[in-house]
């Protein structure tokens, strides 16, 4: 059966437009992005067998062109498409944080994160440099590893944070094999980084991992 022929609130598009995009199914949505099935297939039983497909809808953004193409009625036009969205949701939350205080919507940082690093296949480091406001001034992907680690040094999180006059810095990485849990080694890297930021005036105010959908900030957990 056609969206069409489905009851007006059971549509995706409707249900978007009476609830809020919150009020969706991640199927629904990719629905709505995709707008048509195939023949046979509805647009959300097209968004259910991606899904499926893919293991989750951030493994689903991540995939290389020639894996996405691989699932019949996709190809470089809708991947292009996709990935133009994924980056616009990007700028559009990087945008926030630097209008306002990160802390006062750790919400938007997590989910920025999570858009920036979450679905990346090796880890990275990251560090979100913040004025005196606490306001972002620049994002930098300071190192980068493999898929089950990567090596941080702190002098040169200082180095970087001079370099642009930050007051405070935020720090992230990502957990590729999908366990947001902190090690024991991201707790002792979390203490070198505030003491020695200490020694020039810069306070560490999270360290943030990120293992696809889901972010934990180490100051949540009373470990920063």
């Amino acid at each position: 059966m056609a969206i069409t022929d489905w009851p007006t609130d059971e549509r995706p598009r409707e249900k978007l437009i009476a609830n809020g995009a919150g009020s969706l199914s991640d199927a629904e949505l990719l629905a709505i992005f995709l707008r048509t099935g195939i023949v046979g297939v509805s647009a959300v039983d097209l968004a259910r067998q991606m899904l499926a497909h893919f293991g989750s809808l951030t493994a689903l953004v991540a995939a290389p062109l020639a894996e996405f193409s691989s699932i019949k009625g996709m190809g470089e036009a809708k991947f292009a498409q996709l990935q133009a969205t994924v980056e616009l949701s990007r700028r559009a939350l990087g945008e926030q944080l630097k209008a306002q205080p990160v802390f006062t919507q750790p919400q938007v940082l997590y989910d920025y994160l999570r858009l920036k690093i979450g679905s990346l296949p090796h880890e990275v480091f990251v560090v979100l440099l913040l004025g005196s406001d606490q306001s972002l001034i620049k994002t930098v992907e300071l190192f980068r590893g493999s898929e089950h680690s990567t090596v941080v040094y702190p002098k040169e999180v200082a180095k970087l944070a001079l370099t642009y006059s930050a007051s405070s810095i935020v720090v992230a990485h990502n957990h590729p094999h999908g366990d947001a849990t902190p090690s024991s080694a991201d707790i002792a890297i979390t203490a070198q980084l505030k003491k020695a930021l200490a020694l020039i005036d810069v306070v560490l105010l999270d360290h943030v991992i990120v293992a696809g959908d889901h972010a934990v900030g180490l100051a949540e957990l009373g470990l920063v």
